[in-house]
Parts: structure tokens; sequence; C-alpha cells
């Protein structure tokens, strides 16, 4: 806790000094924060100011941020620390105790420490329980774990979290090309690129280029939200040309008017779940296509038992409803919640279709399915659903059961 407040103190200061302009006080608080913590707090500035306080830094301190700031913002690199522990393969464990002693005054992630060969490569790594119960006698080679997992510094963040999340260690270590050692992803650092991954998927299936934040100008936003919007803007209007091409069926029987957004919202319910569940799957990079078959005829199964479950709850009670309240004969209430119903069902096995093949067509052509989909798939739905529904109210209600209002 003690630890927490002292770093959260830092980087309230050198965010202030930052603020005030007062590069060098800011420099002299970054010098003594954690790299990835004084990073986090350069990414606020200009690239004139970073730049200026960089190199007011102690040359050491300077030279791991400038290397964490060199890469991109969704690269494993940019999330990496340079605190920890490293030591040689050859020396024996009294060597090795002596090695951790002697950095964990710098270093306070120790919870595993990090091996390097000959050619200061990377060779493995030791849990620090096994190294404190080793006796004088073992081997170092015999406690150093060298199945451990690691990522590479240019790896993409989305596609490492899942593996991240299931190996479950303190910390993961960062290689170079060349099985370099350049950092360690710690679980913290683990948890807060799961929780921006989840952020940036919520803003790209609201429609968004990118997350918001209070920081941002009204120019800004509306940049990241404009595009979308002038695309559905086309695709709604496109929508309300087919609801007018069956005006005829509104003109003779309105009271179907009642049911359209009954029709249209449980569409677009199911279309976003199926698309949630999907792009939950695709994260897996190692899908076959047999499994993205099976994800697609899950879907629609799913989506078939649920519209006949809701459908005929609709068929009961909207005909109940239009025999009390709308007042017209029991059988003509029936018929036209029969419409309701089918038309429910259809338009459900139809939009868990689209939720689940729209992803991952845009997956496949390598788009970001969470970008493309959202609002793609909303605007998909209703128009499947409004075609549907009148497309059916005109068949069976107005020309084989020939139903006027």
């Amino acid at each position: 806790m003690k630890k927490w407040m002292k770093r959260k103190n830092y980087t309230a200061q050198s965010k202030k000094h930052l603020r005030d302009k007062n590069l060098q006080e800011a420099a002299k608080v970054l010098s003594l924060m954690e790299v990835d913590d004084a990073v986090d707090v350069l990414d606020e500035v200009d690239d004139a100011t970073k730049k200026q306080v960089v190199d007011m830094l102690p040359e050491d301190a300077g030279n791991d941020i400038q290397m964490i700031l060199s890469y991109e913002e969704d690269e494993m690199g940019s999330r990496m620390t340079t605190n920890y522990i490293a030591i040689r393969r050859g020396i024996d464990i009294r060597q090795a105790m002596r090695e951790l002693v002697s950095q964990a005054g710098e270093n306070d992630n120790i919870g595993t420490v990090y091996v390097l060969d000959e050619s200061d490569k990377y060779y493995g790594a030791i849990d620090l329980k096994d190294l404190i119960v080793a006796r004088e006698n073992d081997t170092l080679e015999s406690i150093i774990n060298t199945t451990y997992p690691f990522v590479t510094d240019h790896e993409k963040i989305e596609d490492c979290i899942d593996e991240l999340v299931d190996y479950a260690e303190d910390s993961i270590p960062v290689l170079s090309e060349t099985k370099e050692l350049l950092g360690v992803i710690t679980a913290q650092d683990v948890v807060e690129a799961v929780d921006d991954e989840m952020s940036e998927d919520y803003a790209k299936l609201a429609g968004l280029t990118d997350e918001e934040d209070l920081r941002e100008t009204t120019k800004e936003s509306m940049k990241k939200r404009l595009p979308w919007l002038i695309i559905l803007l086309f695709l709604g209007m496109g929508v309300s040309s087919v609801v007018g091409a069956f005006e005829a069926v509104v003109a003779v029987l309105p009271i179907v008017m009642c049911f359209q957004s009954l029709i249209l919202d449980m569409a677009g319910n199911v279309g976003t779940q199926s698309l949630a569940v999907t792009i939950r799957v695709l994260m897996d990079e190692n899908l076959t296509g047999k499994q993205k078959l099976h994800l697609v005829w899950k879907e629609m199964k799913v989506g078939f038992v649920n519209g006949l479950l809701l459908g005929s709850l609709a068929f009961v009670f909207i005909g109940i409803y239009i025999a009390c309240f709308k007042h017209n004969a029991w059988l003509h209430a029936f018929l036209i919640s029969g419409c309701v119903g089918v038309s429910l069902m259809v338009a459900m096995v139809i939009s868990s279709l689209v939720g689940t093949l729209i992803p991952i067509f845009f997956h496949k052509i390598k788009i970001d399915p969470a970008v493309a989909s959202g609002p793609l798939i909303t605007t998909v739905n209703d128009l499947v659903a409004v075609v549907t529904y009148y497309g059916l109210a005109w068949l069976f209600l107005i020309q084989i059961m020939q139903i006027v209002s």
C-alpha cells in the first residue's frame, strides 16, 4: 500500500510539473519512477516536450524510456518495464542468491528471476521460491525453467491477451527477435492491457474509431464518430425506402405498424448477442474453418429455439391484445399475431446468422470485426426484419387470407 501511495504521489507531481512547464522538476520526479509509469505520464504531452524531458533524465533511465517510447502503442514493447532481475547461467546457487540480493534494491519484480546465457540471450526463468529452497549442492540448471513463456517486443497486444491471461505468471519476459531480454510485462500490465482492449472493443462496437475521454475536444470526438454515422445515415435511408415500398400493406392493414418496433428490437438484440460471441471466439487466431462453421450452426440453432419460444409467446399475447383492446375478431386477431410470431422467429434466425457471418467475413479479409461489425449489423438486421415482417404480412395476411382493416 505504501509503495502504491508513493507511486501515485510521483505520478501526480510529475503531471503537475509538466502542466506548469517546469520540465527540470518533472524530469527529477520521472527519474524516481518506474520506467513504464514514466512512459504513461510522458504519453500525455506533445512530442517536443517529451523529447526535452527525456534529454534531461539520467542516461540509463532516458535510454530505457526512449526505447519503450519507440514502440507503437499496440505493440507489447510499449507495455514493458525494465524493472526485473537477471542472472547468468553457469553460476551456482550461492552466487545466484548474492545476485538476487544485490539487484533487489533497485528492482522490486523479484518473483521471477530471469537467466541469460553466455551470449546475453534469454535462456529461461527461475521461480523465487525454487531458488530459496534450493540446496547448495543443487545446480542452478536443475531449477531453471527453459520452457517459461515469453512474448516478443513487436507482437500486437490484442494477439497476446489470451495467452498472457492463461499464463497467470507474475511477469512475462519480452524478447527481441534475436532473443535478447528487453524487459518484462507484469501482472498489473496484463490487467491494464485487458482493460484497455475491452474499452477499445466497446468503443468500436458503438461505431467509434477509438476510445474517447474527457480531455478530447469536440472536434476530435466528432472526427471519431462522424465517419460511421455518415455511412449509417445512408444505410438508414435504404431501410426507410424499403419500409416505403410496403406502403400498400400499411394502408390496407395499419395495425401491423404497431408491432414493427418489436420485430426490429428483437432482431437487433439477437444480432448483437451473436456478434459479441463471435468476436470473442475470433480472438483465437488458431480457429479452424470447421470450428467457424460449428459456431455459425450453433448460433443459428440458438436463434431458432429462442425465436420459436418468443414467437409462440408473441402469438398468444399479441392475439389476446388485438382481440380485447383493438376489438378485432378472434380469428383475425390470431392471424395477425401469428404473422408477428412467425416474422419474429424468422428475423431472429436470420439476425443470428448475420451477426455471426459478418464478423467472420471481416476477420477473413483482415479488417477488425469489432470496428466494422457493430453499427453495420444493427442496420442490416433492421433491413432483414422489415423485409421479413412486411413481406409476410403482404403475402399471408393480404394475399392469402385477404384480411383488411
